[in-house]
């Protein structure tokens, strides 16, 4: 019994989630609700060199600009990560690429051809993504 009344009690004052709030939030700054994406790109090229600035900003030309015309940000970071065989961690310099979009098929696509692309061209094990709901205003 006690717990209906607590269920009753919450009812009545009524309650928010984050997303209830968060979407207010986004409406408030007259936004939209979009998928940030962030591609992790390292610049160490296996047996070689690094990718060099000349390369990184091809890259971002040809491939990653096409695909998200609208805008993105390039950040310069450095990143560390555990190889899996060796169990040793490695340190390189890396790139974090930051984009907003609506989050249909052809944009998560976009992402996945960039990942490809960029291991291929480069020699890289992994380029990783992470992506998450937000809001966004320009």
């Amino acid at each position: 019994m006690v717990g209906l009344a607590c269920v009753c009690v919450l009812l009545s004052v009524g309650c928010t989630t984050p997303a209830a709030e968060s979407g207010a939030a986004c409406r408030r700054i007259d936004g939209k609700r979009v998928l940030q994406a962030e591609l992790f790109f390292g610049r160490d090229i296996a047996g070689h060199d690094r990718v060099s600035d000349a390369q990184w900003a091809d890259f971002l030309r040809d491939v990653v600009t096409p695909r998200f015309p609208d805008g993105l940000t390039v950040l310069t970071a450095v990143g560390q990560w555990r190889d899996l065989e060796s169990g040793q961690t490695t340190r390189e310099p890396s790139f974090i690429v930051r984009i907003l979009a609506s989050g249909t098929g052809k944009t998560l696509a976009s992402l996945a051809e960039i990942r490809v692309v960029y291991e291929q061209r480069f020699q890289q094990q992994s380029v990783g993504l992470t992506l998450a709901p937000t809001c966004s205003s320009f």
